[in-house]
């Protein structure tokens, strides 16, 4: 997401410093004219050096897997947690006066009211949802006893091309398409029946570079999603439709397969970006195909 965010910045006629520790990341998909720098975001006095004459930071530097989440939380606490303080540090000396921070639909946890409104009371059941919690809170109250302006963004489930994909605790998206084009089988935790919010990163995008600007944004919290409710079952009959290839799915009930249901309720982000969705989600499943070569239909498995 951040390199589609940065490339979009740069179209736009801005000038871009991107620091990324590479973790996850790829420089490769970045724009050249992007002033990308490795690092950590706990470095502070090399945020200081990137900050000079900012006006807006994208705050999107975070480990994202719920399952990994589980086993190192206290990993995640550091840099979701850690981080965000160290840059909100960095933006008070510099003198940044507006922070942009992606948060997740996850902090919502388990909920059978769909769909879910910022109004809301967050039940985060994992570190994961935990720490990004905490970042929320962090940027809030810093930004409001030091005079910055702080928007929030509760991104739901988003996917594209260039979407990490790690051995271990992979996104079910890049993970599933993945199996498609070679041919596997999928293993599904729980009956498949759980739901969730799939966003084109492109949609995500207009609403990050919307809260740059917008108006009225201060110290809000901003759902961004599809607004659509899809079943695991159903993603699945998508990728092999876009795959062209069905793909063979294995269901574990006995292994939970998270939250019950997951839908972004979009009003306020109507309302204060502006923010329509537009790529469904066969549209944007097309798109990953054609546009990351990892999933081209003669990749090997």
């Amino acid at each position: 997401m951040g390199a589609a965010l940065a490339n979009r910045l740069v179209n736009d006629g801005h000038e871009v410093r991107a620091i990324d520790d590479l973790s996850a990341g790829d420089p490769a998909r970045l724009d050249p004219r992007v002033l990308f720098t490795r690092g950590d975001v706990n470095d502070r006095p090399k945020l200081w050096t990137l900050l000079q004459g900012a006006h807006c930071v994208y705050h999107l530097a975070a480990r994202v897997s719920v399952a990994e989440s589980i086993l190192y939380p206290r990993e995640y606490n550091a840099a979701n947690v850690g981080g965000t303080v160290s840059v909100m540090e960095a933006m008070r000396d510099v003198g940044v006066r507006r922070v942009v921070l992606t948060s997740s639909g996850a902090v919502y946890g388990e909920r059978s009211e769909q769909p879910l409104t910022e109004s809301l009371a967050p039940d985060p059941d994992s570190p994961y949802a935990v720490s990004k919690l905490a970042a929320e809170y962090y940027v809030r109250t810093i930004g409001k006893l030091w005079g910055m302006e702080t928007v929030v963004l509760r991104v739901f489930n988003a996917y594209g091309p260039g979407q990490s994909l790690p051995a271990a605790h992979a996104p079910v998206i890049p993970r599933y398409l993945k199996r498609a084009v070679s041919g596997g089988s999928v293993v599904v935790f729980g009956d498949g029946n759980q739901t969730r919010d799939y966003v084109y990163v492109a949609d995500v995008v207009n609403a990050l570079v919307a809260s740059a600007t917008a108006a009225r944004v201060d110290r809000q919290i901003i759902n961004v999603g599809s607004g659509v409710e899809t079943k695991v079952r159903e993603l699945i009959e998508h990728i092999g439709a876009a795959a062209g290839k069905p793909i063979d799915a294995i269901y574990n009930p006995g292994e939970s397969g998270g939250v019950s249901h997951m839908r972004a309720d979009l009003t306020r982000a109507e309302s204060l970006l502006d923010y329509h969705p537009r790529v469904s989600l066969p549209e944007g499943l097309k798109r990953m195909i054609e546009n990351d070569p990892r999933f081209s239909t003669g990749a090997a498995g």
